[in-house]
């Protein structure tokens, strides 16, 4: 069974960076998601399988960044000038078929598998 494992979260200032790591064996789509208390679950990066297609939201072009080293089985977010508006519990997540990563992206509620979360908090 496919398991996620998901680490990098913490507590930054506004204006600091933060990478997450998802460990993921095998060739899949991977999505970033964030849900931030009282609001819904939203696509923040979508890869594809072998890291040439990277869709990204509009709240973090410029800022995030997503790549992916195979020979580690391991996905990036790279997060970088932090806002608050960033705090969110992030999840990873995995699909072996979609039909673009943007199309990904879009479905929040997805049947993937779902890493555990976790937290970034973006505070002075």
């Amino acid at each position: 069974q496919l398991r996620l494992v998901e680490s990098g979260g913490g507590l930054v200032q506004p204006g600091e960076s933060l990478r997450l790591s998802c460990v993921v064996p095998g060739y899949y789509n991977i999505g970033w998601f964030r849900q931030a208390p009282g609001k819904e679950r939203e696509g923040v990066s979508c890869i594809d399988s072998n890291g040439g297609s990277v869709f990204l939201a509009d709240s973090v072009k410029g800022r995030f960044t997503s790549y992916r080293d195979n020979a580690k089985n391991t996905v990036y977010l790279e997060m970088n000038s932090l806002k608050p508006e960033d705090t969110a519990v992030y999840f990873c997540a995995a699909d072996a078929h979609v039909p673009t990563v943007q199309h990904m992206c879009s479905i929040a509620s997805g049947n993937y598998v779902w890493g555990q979360g976790t937290q970034v908090t973006v505070s002075s």
